[in-house]
C-alpha cells in the first residue's frame, strides 16, 4: 500500500516521538508502578520488570508502529488492508478504547476537584470538618482519616455499595465537563492541534517530578521510603504472579492494543525511522516508572516516618503521664527500652493500660501501601498535607496528573477518532470538528454515570475488566496475524521498503516466537486466575466503620462484567463472520448473474 498523499501529517519526528511519550506515560507510571514494586520485592522486581520490556514490550510496540505507518489507517482500515477478515481485530481495539476514554477522564476531574480545593489557606484533607452539632468532629471522618473523609464523603459523595444508587455529584459532573471540553480543545483541529499540546503534556510532568524529587529527598524519613523500595526480596522471583504482572504492567504502560499507537504512526511520513523511536519511547516510559518510584517511595518514606513518630510520641507520653516521670526521662529513640523497662519493673501498673497502649512499627506504617487512586488521592495528599507551604506542592502535584492523565487521554480519544474518520460514509457528511466533539459530548454523557453516589463502584469495574482481558486477546491476535497470516517475510519487505533496512535477528526472533508464546502464556493464567478467583468482589466504603470493606458484586454486576469482558473480543470472530457471509452472497449473486445471461 502506497502513501496517502492528502492525509494529514505531525509537524516532525519529535512531535509523534512525544505524543508516544505523552501517551504512554500516564498514571499508572506514578501509581501501578510503585505499588507493583513494593508488592513484589522492591528492587527484585526490575528484574522480570525490564526482562519482559525486552521480550515483549519494544517488539509488540515496533510492529504496531510499523502497521500504522505502512498502512497509513486507523486500527479498522489498517488490519482489513491486511486481511478483509480482520477488520473486527481493529473494531475491538476501537471499543476498548471507547470504556477507557468513558471512565480515565474521571480521574481527571478528581484531579481538578482537588486542584480547585488546594486554593485553600488549610487543605480541606487536613483536618475533619466540623459535625452539624458544632460540639466536635464529624464521627465518620474521625473513624477513617482526615483524607479518606474527603476522598469518599466529599469527593465522591460514595454509597454504602454498589446497589445504592443516588443522584449525580454536581461538583463532579462540572469537572468531567471541564475535563471533557479540554480533550476536545486538544484535539479540535485533529493531528495539527494534538502535535503542538503534546510538547506541554509530554515535558511537564518531568519537571513537576524533578521538583518533587528534590523536595521528597529532603524531607525527614525519605531514605526510609527509597531503602524500602530498593530491598530486593529475590525469593519473589520464584514467584509467577511477579512476572505475571511485571509483563502486564509493561504491556499497559505502552499502550499496546488499544490501537493509539497505530493511529499515532498513520500520521507519520512513509520513511520515518520508527524503529529508533520505539526503542525511545519504551526506554523513556520504564524510565519513568523507576523515576517515578523514587519521587512516591521518598514521599512514601516521609509519610510513614512522620506516623511512625506520631504514635511514638503518644507512647511516650502516656509513659510519661502514667508513671509520673520527668519530661526529658524517655525520647522518641529510647521509648522501646522504656516500654520493656516498665513492664519489667511495673508490671500490675503498666498491665492497666490495656489498649491504651500502641504498638509503633516503622516496617508495618511501609507495608500499608494503597494501589490506584488511594496511592493517588489519599496517600499523596496525606503526606503533603504534612509539608510546609502545602498548598504550593498540592497544586503542582495534581497539575501534574492532570498533564499524565490528560496526554494519556490524547491517544485514547484517537484510537476511537482515527478508524471512525477513515470511514468514508463518515467523511463525506462530517467535518473533523464535528466528528471529534460528538465522540467526546457521547463520552461526556455516558462518563457522568461514574459521577454518581455508586459511580465509584461502576469505575473500579470497569478499571479492573474493561481492557485486561480484551487488550490481551487483540495483541496476540495481531502478533499472529503479522507473522503468520500476513508473513514475516511480507513484513520484513515492507519494513525495508520504509526503513531502506530489514529485519534485524532480535525483532524477527521476538516477534515470530517469544512474544506469542508469552502472550498465550499470559492469556490462559488470566483465564485461569478468573475462574479460580471465585465472585468477583469490589471494596465498598463502610461510613460505619470509616474504611471499606470487601464485598462481592451482585447477580446483575456479575453479568455486565461479563458483557465488559466479552463485548470487545466477539468483534473479532462476528466481524469475520459478516464478512464471510457478505462475501458469500456477492459470489452468489455474481453467479446468478451470469447463469440468467447464458440462459437469454
Amino acid at each position: 500500500m502506497g502513501k496517502d498523499a492528502t492525509r494529514a501529517e505531525w509537524d516532525n519526528p519529535m512531535q509523534f516521538v512525544l505524543a508516544c511519550v505523552s501517551y504512554a506515560v500516564g498514571l499508572g507510571n506514578v501509581w501501578r508502578f510503585p505499588y507493583l514494586c513494593q508488592m513484589h520485592g522492591g528492587g527484585g522486581f526490575l528484574i522480570p520488570y525490564l526482562l519482559m520490556l525486552v521480550l515483549l514490550g519494544v517488539p509488540l510496540f515496533y510492529m504496531e508502529l510499523a502497521i500504522g505507518q505502512k498502512m497509513r489507517l486507523g486500527s479498522i482500515g489498517a488490519w482489513r488492508a491486511i486481511n478483509p477478515y480482520l477488520g473486527g481485530v481493529g473494531l475491538a481495539s476501537v471499543v476498548t478504547s471507547m470504556y477507557l476514554c468513558l471512565y480515565y477522564n474521571v480521574i481527571n476531574a478528581w484531579s481538578f476537584w482537588y486542584l480547585f480545593h488546594s486554593f485553600q489557606s488549610v487543605l480541606p484533607w487536613a483536618e475533619c470538618p466540623v459535625n452539624s452539632n458544632l460540639t466536635g468532629p464529624v464521627e465518620e471522618c474521625e473513624r477513617a482519616t482526615p483524607t479518606q473523609y474527603f476522598f469518599y464523603r466529599e469527593t465522591l459523595d460514595i454509597s454504602g455499595s454498589i446497589e445504592e444508587n443516588g443522584g449525580i455529584h454536581m461538583g463532579q459532573a462540572l469537572c468531567l465537563l471541564l475535563a471533557w471540553m479540554i480533550v476536545y480543545l486538544f484535539i479540535v483541529k485533529g493531528v495539527k492541534s494534538t502535535g503542538k499540546v503534546v510538547y506541554f503534556t509530554a515535558t511537564f510532568p518531568y519537571l513537576v517530578l524533578i521538583i518533587y524529587l528534590i523536595r521528597g529527598v529532603t524531607l525527614h524519613g525519605a531514605i526510609n521510603g527509597v531503602k524500602y523500595m530498593f530491598t530486593p526480596k529475590m525469593e519473589q522471583l520464584a514467584n509467577p504472579t511477579t512476572w505475571i504482572n511485571a509483563a502486564t504492567q509493561i504491556f499497559f504502560s505502552l499502550g499496546l492494543g488499544f490501537g493509539s499507537l497505530i493511529a499515532f504512526a498513520s500520521y507519520n511520513q512513509y520513511n520515518n525511522n520508527f524503529e529508533k523511536q520505539a526503542i525511545v519511547v519504551s526506554t523513556v516510559n520504564s524510565s519513568t516508572s523507576i523515576f517515578a518510584s523514587i519521587v512516591t517511595f521518598s514521599i512514601y518514606g516521609f509519610k510513614a516516618t512522620f506516623n511512625y513518630e506520631s504514635c511514638l510520641e503518644r507512647v511516650r507520653l502516656l509513659l510519661l503521664n502514667t508513671f509520673d516521670l520527668a519530661e526529658d526521662t524517655i525520647s522518641l529513640e529510647n521509648v522501646n527500652h522504656w516500654i520493656a523497662e516498665l513492664n519489667r519493673t511495673h508490671t500490675e501498673q503498666f498491665a492497666s493500660l490495656g489498649g491504651r497502649l500502641e504498638t509503633c512499627d516503622l516496617e508495618a506504617e511501609l507495608d500499608t501501601a494503597v494501589e490506584g487512586t488511594g496511592l493517588a488521592f489519599i496517600v499523596y495528599s496525606e503526606a503533603i498535607k504534612n509539608m510546609p507551604v502545602s498548598q504550593l506542592w498540592s497544586v503542582l502535584y495534581f497539575i501534574m496528573l492532570l498533564l499524565l492523565g490528560m496526554g494519556s487521554m490524547l491517544g485514547n480519544v484517537i484510537a476511537v477518532i482515527t478508524p471512525l474518520s477513515d470511514l468514508k460514509f463518515i467523511s463525506r457528511y462530517m467535518s473533523t470538528k464535528t466528528l471529534n466533539g460528538l465522540v467526546c459530548l457521547f463520552c461526556l454523557l455516558l462518563g457522568l454515570g461514574f459521577t454518581t453516589r455508586s459511580g465509584n463502584y461502576w469505575f473500579t469495574m470497569f478499571n479492573d475488566y474493561g481492557a485486561t482481558f480484551s487488550l490481551l486477546f487483540i495483541v496476540l491476535i495481531e502478533v499472529i496475524t503479522v507473522c503468520y497470516i500476513y508473513g514475516i517475510k511480507r513484513f520484513e519487505k515492507d519494513v525495508e521498503d520504509m526503513l531502506g533496512h530489514r529485519l534485524n535477528c532480535y525483532w524477527k526472533i521476538m516477534l515470530a516466537g517469544v512474544s506469542p508464546i508469552l502472550l498465550i502464556a499470559l492469556f490462559i493464567f488470566y483465564i485461569v486466575n478468573y475462574i479460580q478467583g471465585g465472585t468477583p468482589t469490589y471494596q465498598a466504603w463502610n461510613k460505619e466503620l470509616g474504611k471499606s470493606v470487601v464485598t462481592e458484586y451482585p447477580p446483575y454486576a456479575q453479568a455486565f462484567i461479563g458483557l465488559l469482558l466479552a463485548s470487545s473480543v466477539c468483534c473479532i470472530p462476528l466481524t469475520a463472520l459478516y464478512t464471510y457471509c457478505k462475501k458469500r452472497n456477492l459470489a452468489s449473486g455474481k453467479r446468478e448473474r451470469t447463469v440468467s445471461t447464458v440462459s437469454l
